[in-house]
């Protein structure tokens, strides 16, 4: 695990030129406005950052390996990745430090180890038996790539092939070499010419464990004596190999070869397989060779007791199967049954009753890692249905587009969530438990419900379990539900302004106590949704258009001095006869032929079944306006209290009144200022700075950088750009240069920075709107990439029925704030510091019948405000916290005075600010682009916590962090994984207790009975003493220069924590003599009375080994 170099903030005191720019400016009262202390609890002792856990799929996984006692899998990735799973709720991930891939796993079964080997040649050993696995060793190759490795059940020596065609030998216990080497042209037939290549195959006969066969790349297959140390039959196909598999009796194997054919060979009849097939070949009559095959990558032979063998495989498939996806294929007797997967597979394993491989294998399921999916099929029942997958590996099933965070939610909300979320299960798989279930769970000492968000690509939307580090999937919204599907490419209306996805999600709003949702889709759209646990019938779907205009044309009057157009629900006209938008709209095209007022989707005009769970209560969509394409939503915020949904983008802001489904407001953002317009903006012609259609989400035009653009705020270009899917959330695409920079997009650079003025933050409260007010009252605060604070007054009518029937005022109240750098998040306090939520109303269900539920109606539409300041006087002050990209103040309220101000950050820019709650206080947690996170106190913006977390940020982390409540962060580390984090001290502390163990102390099962007749006459199996075979004793040592030990950093630690009684004290005496015994290497030759006395002690040793030899020392 990474240690951050952790810099606690004390008191506004801190160490470092980094942070002196912060100081000089850290608190400032103006002059004659002291404001009232307030006593702040937190400290920079409340703060510690550290990664908790991640959830997802692994990304790029490259290897598989499986302990059948333990019952923990592993699975390793390009990137140096190691993730366990064991029951559902127990994962780990570790890191190898050298980022190197993993190209093949190894359990020491039932041992609480786990051997790694890397691309980069090296070998690791790690220790399973804490809870947060560590390496005890690792050792270099220098000379030699590793290519394939291999440890026979209970056994500590571990067979390694080269790239060169030689074995090496590594005792695991030490990870030292044996002096004992298979040297390739020893293995080969004297005769042969040519080099056999690397080493692709070793296992030993499961019958005699002296008996060694090799399988080289070109074909050659070798049984090797070990003993004897020459090879006993040496096996020729024409054809390179892929994989090599015995049958449990020793008497067969299997090879796999390039041209898609399977060769079986009788160990004592090396010169010609018995049987070759061709799983997938066309069989021709004439007697001929079936047609080649693609490779057979893997190849699988078990047996079982009652019945056939099962041959299983991956690839094989004839040549002319284009198109088709990639298979599993299951050979038993004389059925065969070809699985088909999504993704293409990367390894498999087939999970066996018994460790032992001499005996019947008896095998019940199959366990593929696919590129971007982890299936396990059950081979007990007919037909080979699949388990159901329960860990969350999901994530990425469309690409996330963005995600939301929230700690401490109503308690009602994960069980309703999950009710409607049951019901979408899949049907068809297999009735047995999910048989990967080792490890325990870790205690539950975090106790409040946790929910995670995630929008997708494909417009859909997850909701996650995320209550005490775990991740279980809830329920899934598809927005795309109410959009009328276009059938094919030549039939899409030629109004979308992305070239795909156009449901992708760009923004979600959600209120948790009112259970309200709103999201903003890439297509300038926004639905609004309620949860209902009724199933309903939606005759016709509500939609309003909304014509959001910025920039006027010369030719026309200002937009000010018209009345905005009206908006137009469904069925509210006719459709036009233009062919290509049949959608009912104002108008589909203006005078000279461009489009106009025609929306990107199109809302479906039949019925529309909704499901218990989230059902749609209104559509608004943004239209063209004179040929130009609406411009993406950059902000939304909705409250369940006022009934209305606010929105903005680069042009303007747009107010929704979503219980009369009327559009309350629709300013372009100059309006909003009216007079007090600080910059001098000239209307200018729509056409003059027509942009580029279809740019990235996120837009990386990252090889255009110019080096100070890092430094200035990217917001305005961010905010005006069209979306197609964020490419680089796609995991295909490879983005050259991953370092993060926002580029000024093309779609900005014609036009002035200050014509573009975005709406950035948006936030409903109940505060004081303007310096003269004596009471707060509703309004809307909207922030602007400019770095302005505008405040828009909102008149509601009273509840209940007149609340349907009276329209709600809304006007701009004059009130004009000013920050540095675009706005992104605002939030209130009141007179104790204590944060003031915006009003709600609680949920209640809405789909039942209207008399019973009139009554309660009334009651209870009346706005819940639980702001703590209620029960004060109202005469009391309030406090706006403001912050944007480059700084933060709090703002004084009414009086509008600036209490505290601080610079976060002069040279980056702020990619995300929350005000969360932490130990019964709040505080404002800060992400920078420049990978530091910190933390201010509130309201007096000390800084508490500055650490630099992430030295590179892509675009994928900036557009998916976030802050929650109690500590909790996370972020989309790869395109399939969240990643967890925590800045708080307690949780760091508790992190220990909440994670499961992995390994769990179990009897090794019972070897298999060899039968009164295979033991008179020696037909069972034969074992062999391998520590007198490739001790130093016999074989000598290693050179020196072949491979480097290299101790890990998990060495005496992890023995000390898991070690008890005397063999614990051994264990920890042999690692100790181990460590100095290498600093005295040197002197080896020189000393001789020493190596006498060595030899006495691992004599000494020996007995001991043999008298403690069930209880190795990495058991303690």
């Amino acid at each position: 695990m990474r240690k951050f170099n952790i810099r606690k903030v004390l008191d506004g005191l801190t160490a470092g030129s980094s942070s002196a720019s912060q100081q000089q400016q850290q608190q400032q009262h103006p002059a004659g406005n002291r404001e009232p202390e307030i006593q702040e609890t937190l400290q920079s002792e409340h703060f510690q950052l550290c990664k908790t856990v991640r959830h997802g799929f692994p990304y790029q996984p490259s290897a598989l390996a499986f302990d059948p006692v333990q019952k923990i899998l592993a699975v390793g990735t390009q990137t140096g990745a190691l993730r366990l799973f064991g029951r559902p709720g127990v994962e780990c991930y570790c890191q190898h430090d050298s980022g190197a891939a993993v190209i093949q796993l190894q359990f020491l079964i039932n041992e609480g180890a786990l051997v790694s080997a890397l691309a980069d040649d090296t070998l690791h050993l790690w220790n399973l038996r804490q809870k947060r696995p560590a390496i005890l060793h690792s050792l270099k190759f220098c000379r030699e790539r590793v290519t394939f490795c291999h440890l026979p059940f209970q056994s500590k020596w571990l067979y390694v092939g080269t790239e060169r065609g030689n074995i090496h030998i590594v005792n695991v216990e030490s990870f030292t070499l044996s002096g004992y080497v298979i040297m390739w042209n020893k293995a080969i037939e004297l005769s042969s010419k040519s080099h056999p290549g690397p080493v692709v195959h070793i296992s030993d006969n499961p019958m005699d464990e002296g008996k060694l066969l090799i399988g080289f790349e070109s074909g050659t297959v070798v049984l090797w004596d070990l003993k004897s140390k020459k090879a006993d039959y040496r096996y020729t196909y024409d054809e390179a190999i892929h994989s090599v598999a015995w049958h449990h009796e020793g008497k067969q194997f299997i090879c796999s070869h390039s041209d898609g054919t399977l060769t079986i060979w009788n160990v004592r009849s090396p010169a010609k397989p018995i049987q070759t097939i061709t799983p997938h070949g066309k069989q021709l009559k004439d007697g001929k060779k079936p047609e080649p095959c693609k490779p057979i990558l893997k190849v699988e032979f078990k047996t079982t007791r009652s019945g056939e063998p099962f041959i299983i495989l991956s690839g094989g498939l004839s040549y002319d199967t284009v198109g088709r996806r990639p298979c599993l294929t299951v050979m038993h007797g004389k059925s065969t049954a070809v699985l088909e997967m999504d993704y293409s597979i990367v390894d498999f394993l087939t999970l066996c009753e018994t460790p032992y491989p001499n005996d019947f294998q008896e095998p019940y399921a199959v366990v593929v890692l696919l590129e971007k999916d982890l299936v396990l099929i059950d081979l007990a029942q007919n037909g080979y249905p699949i388990f159901e997958n329960p860990y969350p590996l999901t994530i990425h099933e469309s690409p996330v587009t963005c995600c939301e965070y929230f700690a401490d939610c109503p308690v009602d909300l994960i069980p309703a969530l999950y009710s409607v979320g049951a019901r979408q299960k899949r049907q068809g798989y297999s009735k047995k438990e999910w048989p990967i279930n080792g490890g325990n769970w870790g205690l539950g000492v975090q106790s409040y419900p946790e929910i995670i968000i995630t929008g997708h690509a494909d417009g859909s939307v997850k909701f996650w379990d995320a209550s005490a580090i775990t991740l279980q999937v809830l329920y899934k919204l598809k927005t795309s539900k109410v959009f009328e599907k276009s059938r094919n490419k030549d039939e899409r209306p030629n109004t979308d302004i992305v070239d795909e996805d156009p449901y992708a999600i760009q923004i979600i709003s959600w209120c948790p106590e009112s259970r309200m949702l709103c999201i903003a889709g890439v297509s300038a759209h926004v639905i609004i949704y309620r949860f209902s646990k009724q199933e309903v019938i939606t005759e016709v779907i509500p939609m309003l258009e909304v014509r959001l205009l910025y920039e006027i044309n010369d030719m026309e009057s200002p937009e000010g001095e018209q009345a905005p157009p009206l908006p137009t629900p469904v069925g509210g006209s006719t459709p036009q006869p233009i062919p290509p938008q049949s959608h009912p709209s104002t108008s589909s095209s203006s005078s000279d032929g461009l489009r106009d007022n025609v929306p990107c989707l199109k809302v479906k005009n039949s019925p529309l079944k909704q499901s218990p769970g989230y059902q749609t209560e209104l559509v608004i969509q943004l239209v063209w306006v004179g040929g130009e394409p609406p411009q993406q939503i950059t902000s939304l915020a909705v409250n369940s209290s006022y009934g209305l949904v606010v929105f903005g983008n680069c042009n303007g802001i747009a107010m929704v009144d979503y219980l009369q489904k009327a559009v309350l407001l629709n300013l372009g953002t100059i309006e909003l200022y009216g007079s007090n317009d600080p910059y001098r903006r000239e209307p200018r012609s729509p056409r003059k700075s027509r942009q580029p259609s279809g740019a990235g989400l996120c837009d990386i035009s990252e090889g255009t950088v110019v080096p100070e653009d890092r430094c200035k705020s990217p917001t305005s270009a961010k905010m005006s750009r069209k979306l197609s899917l964020p490419t680089d959330l796609k995991p295909d695409l490879d983005i050259k240069d991953n370092s993060f920079s926002r580029s000024r997009s093309s779609s900005v650079t014609s036009i002035d920075k200050e014509s573009r003025e975005a709406i950035s933050a948006l936030h409903f409260c109940e505060t004081f709107t303007r310096k003269a007010d004596s009471s707060p009252s509703p309004c809307l605060w909207v922030g602007t990439t400019l770095g302005t604070v505008l405040v828009i007054a909102l008149n509601l009518p009273p509840g209940g029925e007149q609340r349907l029937l009276q329209p709600v005022i809304v006007s701009p109240s004059g009130t004009i704030l000013r920050l540095k750098g675009a706005i992104l998040r605002m939030a209130f306090l009141d007179t104790t510091g204590c944060l003031v939520p915006p009003a709600y109303e609680s949920w209640r269900e809405h789909n039942v019948p209207e008399e019973k539920d009139e009554k309660e109606k009334l009651k209870k539409r009346r706005p819940v405000s639980v702001s703590p300041s209620s029960s004060q006087e109202i005469s009391e002050n309030q406090y706006a916290v403001i912050c944007s990209e480059k700084q933060a103040k709090v703002i004084s309220l009414p009086t509008q005075n600036c209490a505290y101000k601080q610079n976060i950050t002069e040279t980056s820019f702020v990619l995300r600010g929350d005000i969360v709650a932490l130990s019964n206080s709040i505080c404002l947690a800060c992400f920078c682009a420049n990978g530091h996170i910190m933390t201010f106190s509130l309201p007096s913006l000390r800084p508490l916590l500055d650490v630099y977390y992430l030295p590179l940020t892509n675009m994928r982390i900036a557009r998916t962090f976030c802050f929650a409540n109690n500590g909790q962060a996370l972020y989309l580390v790869s395109p399939t994984e969240i990643q967890r984090l925590t800045y708080s001290q307690e949780t760091c502390e508790n992190l220990q207790e909440m994670l499961g163990e992995l390994f769990t102390p179990l009897e090794t099962p019972e070897a298999p009975n060899r039968g009164f007749f295979k033991g008179l006459f020696g037909g069972g199996a034969q074992s062999l003493d391998r520590e007198e075979l490739f001790g130093e004793s016999s074989s000598g040592k290693a050179s020196r220069s072949l491979a480097q030990h290299i101790p890990g950093p998990g060495g005496i630690e992890g023995v000390k924590g898991a070690a008890s009684g005397v063999v614990g004290e051994l264990a920890r005496a042999r690692l100790a003599l181990d460590e100095r015994g290498q600093k005295l290497g040197d002197l080896e030759e020189r000393t001789a009375a020493m190596l006498s006395s060595a030899d006495s002690f691992s004599k000494h040793a020996h007995e001991m080994m043999l008298k403690y030899k069930d209880k190795k020392w990495y058991q303690f």
